[in-house]
């Protein structure tokens, strides 16, 4: 079975269960999956019953494909992602993106949790990703080209679509969150960087780290799509604090910004369901 049917055997599955055409797709990171709560008229459905897909492994990561509204826009939300360092190919990482633009979204908010490179930053922290730097060595769109989803050379100039991003600074400004603006620059993991690969990032430009976003963004641009992206600061990258860094840690932030980041994406959700 190729890729594309595999992507059509999966969004039939979703559409039998759930009759919906998604405006909006959502995709979670560690710890802020309790964003979900907000989706009304809301269907889920395990990622493990979805064909195709694969269970999640990364705690924090619920593993749950939510439809419903926001509002009155029809929402698709990724609760939980894939990473290549769980040791999946690339096609399975972008693979949830790829199936919400065949469900029909238009644009896609990508939410992660990192490390903050810029010194001044501070854990809890929301920032705007305006670009990234993949230094994962990896890319989705290695191999051949499949072209019902997109051209073989996409342009990347504008990754993160910018009349998304002015939306999202005037919804924070709305709701009085104080949204930072930053590079996140992207690697494999499963290990935390060095203080001396921090310091390469920051001269490099990267205002955030971690190991996910970029792949999917990158999927996402291929496929057409809007591309927005929004990063929780959870913890200062290594060197900057003197401070061991704990997944568990990770996830205990995320919780305590929960509900500005929940405002905002609410907020985001509704003004583009009026466009």
């Amino acid at each position: 079975m190729t890729l594309f049917e595999k992507l059509e055997q999966s969004s039939t599955y979703i559409k039998n269960i759930k009759d919906i055409k998604p405006k909006v797709g959502v995709v979670l990171g560690s710890g802020l999956g309790a964003f979900v709560d907000q989706i009304e008229d809301k269907v889920t459905i395990a990622y493990a019953d979805i064909p195709n897909f694969k269970p999640t492994t990364v705690e924090g990561h619920e593993g749950r494909l939510i439809l419903g509204k926001i509002g009155n826009v029809e929402v698709a939300v990724m609760q939980g992602r894939y990473h290549a360092y769980e040791g999946h190919d690339m096609d399975q990482v972008v693979f949830p993106v790829r199936l919400l633009a065949r469900l029909g979204i238009d644009s896609i908010i990508l939410t992660n949790a990192s490390g903050g490179v810029n010194e001044s930053y501070k854990a809890g922290d929301l920032v705007l990703i305006t670009d990234h730097i993949n230094l994962s060595g990896m890319n989705p769109l290695v191999g051949p080209n499949i072209s019902e989803l997109g051209p073989r050379f996409p342009d990347m100039t504008n990754a993160y679509d910018q009349n998304l991003q002015k939306t999202i600074i005037a919804k924070a400004k709305e709701n009085s969150v104080d949204l930072k603006q930053g590079i996140y620059a992207g690697v494999l993991g499963p290990t935390y960087e060095t203080p001396s690969e921090v310091r390469m990032i920051r001269t490099l430009g990267g205002d955030l780290v971690g190991m996910s976003t970029v792949p999917e963004s990158i999927a996402a641009n291929h496929l057409g799509l809007s591309v927005a992206g929004i990063s929780c600061v959870t913890n200062m990258a290594a060197g900057i604090e003197n401070v061991k860094l704990k997944h568990e840690d990770i996830k205990i932030q995320a919780l305590k910004v929960m509900e500005k980041f929940s405002a905002l994406i609410v907020s985001v959700v509704k003004e583009l369901g009026t466009n």
